[in-house]
């Protein structure tokens, strides 16, 4: 079955810079350039790291869908990310590794490893480059090199600071967050973080002199330590799409400080920002409040998929959670409640069965009458869904849509005599389209759904002939064993099919 052609599609996204929905220009045309802030591997992912992931993940699908050529660079932090976000203390993954009398890359390899699998299990692809940052300390100390020589950085004992109130005399620190560098300063003058050797309590390291103590460690021009935090990802962005690409993207808590450090960053070093266009998923909220590990209040993907956690009800699939996330347009808050989980399970399986009832559907031969209404709905429902995700990646319409299209299919599937009233042509790329969204570009795994192909059909058979046999206990029997194992058995008038259970 073939999808119906592309349409033009003008893209518009929310730029957070610009603060407004615009339309997207990539710098060359038929190549998209995007970078999205990956995790700092110290513990298992959780809720919170899916929803950019999987939001990401369909940008992606939907920009190649449309012909674009994606180099998608997503990092791993692995040294430089310090407990509070700070710029003293330890290192989350050295921390951990002291914790569990490990070296700090076991638990780097233990974490990564974790994150890829939750990944996979959402059916997120793979980017086409996962860098680590600890394999790009030349970079770093490049571009922190460039930085002192035009003079928005300084060494002090052994570290090397940006200078922030130097930079915005001659730039605009804040611009993106739309933090007021006067107000910080206002409320900061008295609190250098413990660190007598910073100029400025805005100031951040660029490279860190390790403490005696401090587990990972790398020679440099001003001494042995490690990178900040913020120079990993404009290292990694420069070099893999080069020093300025199309869109930089990552959940709105890391907008400040590490964005808009990002951007001082490639502005003193580079000469201009790092990305043409901004793109910041908000956050998942738990009773309300953000979910992270430094609150305490998340729930790790392996968590949700096995149902261990206190706070869950009961499992719920990747998929299920893959979907919940994408029923909210990825710049609106989406709180987690069991209930919310449990309506997106109920969802994705009427949608599920939209795609089983699709094979049973076969255009007519002949157009028996032609319903003009119906047909012209069928042509908006396709165009609708192209719309949706061209205007700043609307997953939710798309959602919407596709369970407007599946009562459309239904009808197909149930009222035969309603099929011959479309062209067969328009049918078949109507029923594409709904699982060129479903499956292609939002990215749901049926299979994750699916039991034994043969068993089933096994199964299927030994009902067909209890039923011609008219042994009824048989029948219940093996209706029962299927429902409780999440299989409906329909019988219609072109025969007997199934359905995953509601």
């Amino acid at each position: 079955m073939e999808s119906a052609p592309k349409p033009t599609t003008e893209i518009k996204l929310y730029d957070t810079l610009q603060r407004s929905k615009v339309v997207f220009e990539p710098i060359t045309p038929g190549f998209v350039g995007l970078y999205v802030c990956g995790p700092t591997v110290y513990g298992d992912a959780h809720l919170g790291h899916a929803r950019p992931y999987v939001t990401f993940d369909v940008v992606v699908r939907f920009l190649r869908h449309l012909g674009y050529r994606v180099r998608y660079v997503r990092n791993i932090t692995d040294v430089g990310h310090l407990l509070g976000d700070a710029d003293h203390g330890e290192d989350k993954i050295g921390n951990k590794a002291k914790l569990e009398q490990l070296e700090p890359m076991e638990v780097v390899q233990q974490y990564s490893l974790s994150f890829q699998d939750d990944m996979r299990a959402l059916n997120i692809q793979d980017p086409s480059i996962e860098p680590r940052a600890s394999g790009h300390i030349p970079e770093q100390i490049e571009l922190t090199q460039r930085i002192l020589e035009a003079g928005f950085a300084y060494e002090s004992e052994g570290s090397v600071y940006f200078d922030v109130e130097a930079y915005h005399k001659h730039h605009h620190y804040g611009k993106l967050s739309g933090r007021v560098i006067e107000d910080l300063l206002s409320g900061t003058r008295d609190n250098l973080d413990g660190q007598s050797e910073k100029r400025g309590p805005l100031d951040f390291a660029l490279w860190k002199k390790a403490s005696p103590e401090h587990l990972m460690r790398w020679r440099s021009p001003w001494a042995d330590g490690f990178p900040g935090w913020h120079i990993e990802c404009s290292a990694m962005s420069t070099k893999y799409l080069g020093t300025t690409f199309d869109i930089h993207g990552g959940g709105m808590d890391l907008m400040f400080p590490h964005h808009e450090c990002e951007i001082a960053q490639s502005q003193a070093g580079l000469g201009h920002d790092p990305a043409k266009y901004w793109m910041h998923c908000n956050m998942i909220t738990i009773n309300g409040q953000k979910m992270g590990k430094s609150l305490g209040n998340f729930i790790n993907l392996k968590e949700l998929f096995s149902g261990s956690n206190p706070v869950l009800e009961q499992a719920y699939s990747p998929m299920t959670v893959r979907f919940f996330i994408l029923q909210s347009q990825y710049r609106s808050t989406l709180d987690f409640s069991n209930q919310g989980l449990q309506g997106a399970a109920k969802g994705l399986i009427r949608l599920l069965n939209g795609l089983r009832a699709i094979e049973d559907i076969k255009p007519a031969t002949e157009l028996a009458t032609s319903n003009e209404k119906l047909s012209q709905e069928l042509a908006k429902h396709m165009a609708d869904n192209y719309a949706a995700l061209a205007d700043d990646f609307n997953t939710a319409i798309v959602v919407a849509n596709l369970f407007d299209m599946l009562k459309k299919i239904n009808s197909f599937a149930t009222q035969p005599a309603t099929v011959s009233t479309v062209a067969p042509e328009l049918l078949d790329a109507f029923l594409a389209n709904y699982r060129l969204f479903m499956v292609d570009i939002l990215g749901i795994l049926p299979s994750q759904h699916l039991p034994g192909d043969q068993l089933l059909q096994t199964i299927i058979g030994l009902y067909v002939k209890a039923k011609e046999a008219k042994d009824y206990a048989q029948v219940d029997l093996l209706r029962a064993d299927l429902k409780a194992a999440g299989i409906t058995i329909k019988d219609t008038k072109a025969g007997v099919s199934w359905a995953w259970a509601e």
